[in-house]
């Protein structure tokens, strides 16, 4: 079974940019979908954006024209860009796949903060 490992999370201030990554422990060619959700303090878990394999792309209004998901099957890995930060996107940050069963990494905490 694939392990998910997420990485890159961190503190950064409003307006900046951070590259998460998620790297599976092996082939994720075979998972079909993707993503990212995201958890803040004291709040519901939050979808934030998916990618299939055949590269169907979809983001949360939340995060539209701000994050780019990308996925590197020849690396195992899935990114999550994320440019213009606000402090709202302050979260921890997991990652999934969707396939015949379903994986979750870890997560990885990110701060928005001045």
């Amino acid at each position: 079974q694939v392990q998910l490992v997420e990485s890159g999370g961190g503190l950064v201030q409003p307006g900046g940019s951070l590259r998460l990554s998620c790297a599976g422990s092996g082939s994720i060619a075979s998972i079909y979908v993707m993503g990212w959700y995201r958890q803040a303090p004291g709040k519901q878990r939050e979808w934030v954006a998916h990618i299939t394999s055949d590269g169907t792309i979809n983001y949360a209004d939340s995060v539209k024209g701000r994050f780019t998901i990308s996925r590197d099957n020849a690396k195992n890995t899935v990114y999550l860009q994320m440019r213009s930060l606000k402090p709202e996107d302050t979260a921890v940050y997991y990652c999934y796949g969707r396939g015949a069963v379903g994986y979750w990494g870890q997560g990885t905490q990110v701060t928005v903060s001045s």
